[in-house]
């Protein structure tokens, strides 16, 4: 199963893609992800990356691909994979698409987490992520068992410092229009599949796992 997916800042994606990785056993690969261990890693691809993360700079779209590509062409990738947060824009799809086509292979499905936006942002407000291990819960919709403590290891919860209302609301405007000429590209290609992000946790999930399940 090879899948992308889409979801603006507040939809829920770390929780459902947590979710996604378990039940088909493929890794989750972000972009994020990919820079710090290149980085780490010292490779020269890495150190490309880090001269513009430095400058504050975005990573320009042909070293974004070139890392994500390595990355794909791993062994544990040989199966299937999830890609969150790549690509962030047309041209980064197009290079992955001949990517993918270079390596006789192509994309299963691309799930896109739909929320309205007003909804969106009381969402974030209310995240609280674990200092130590990185799991997300929120307030009111996935709270955890003891308040302020993480449920998987024990971790203090915190609030992001840039999960404030104006902050938020810019974040997820850029992604908005970053994104909707994205989803108009998969959509030409018919494999995209919009998922309604305003439901319980496990609705959503069941619905995602209804579409990957009658991918063809």
């Amino acid at each position: 199963m090879r899948i992308i997916l889409l979801g603006p800042p507040g939809a829920g994606k770390g929780t459902q893609a947590a979710r996604i990785v378990e039940k088909y056993e493929i890794p989750h690969i972000s972009t994020g992800d990919i820079f710090r261990q290149n980085i780490k890693d010292g490779t020269e691809l890495g150190t490309k990356a880090k001269e513009y993360m430095d400058q504050g700079k975005l990573v320009p779209d042909e070293l974004t691909v070139g890392l994500v590509s390595d990355r794909l062409a791993k062994d544990d990738c040989k199966n299937g994979f999830m890609l969150d947060g790549f690509p962030r824009n047309v041209t980064q799809a197009v290079h992955l698409d001949e990517f993918l086509r270079g390596e006789g292979i192509k994309l299963d499905s691309v799930i896109n987490i739909e929320v309205d936006k007003d909804k969106l942002v009381n969402r974030i407000i209310g995240r609280r992520i674990c200092k130590d291990c990185g799991a997300t819960f929120h307030v009111e919709f996935n709270p955890p068992k003891v308040e302020g403590v993480c449920d998987l290891c024990g971790g203090e919860l915190m609030q992001r410092a840039d999960d404030t209302e104006a902050t938020v609301s810019k974040r997820i405007q850029v992604y908005l229009d970053q994104t909707t000429p994205l989803i108009d590209y998969y959509s030409t290609q018919k494999i995209i599949k919009d998922i309604d992000g305003d439901q319980d946790i496990d609705k959503v999930f069941e619905d995602i796992s209804s579409a990957l399940d009658n991918v063809k």
